[in-house]
């Protein structure tokens, strides 16, 4: 099982939260996209740019925060964070 857990924070309080659960036998790439997909489906947000500090954190950490700079739209919060918290 896959479980990725987003969040999107402003002045450091919760807004939104929303766990996606994937159990298919795709890549962990494949997993996570269509969960972030998901996430922003469910939330109603465009869909944020990986900037390649976005990937290297989220390589790292398995987390990853999507600022104003990740997306093309302006955005009323001031950032969403990924987070895988389950993998199989």
């Amino acid at each position: 099982m896959f479980r990725l857990w987003a969040k999107i924070f402003k002045d450091n309080h919760l807004l939104k939260d929303t766990v996606i659960r994937d159990d298919s036998d795709d890549t962990r790439t494949h997993k996570v996209f269509r969960a972030l997909d998901e996430v922003i489906y469910q939330f109603d947000l465009g869909k944020p740019v990986w900037l390649d500090a976005t990937v290297t954190e989220f390589r790292r950490h398995d987390k990853a925060r999507f600022t104003q700079d990740n997306f093309i739209e302006s955005i009323d919060f001031d950032y969403l964070e990924i987070h895988v918290i389950e993998e199989d």
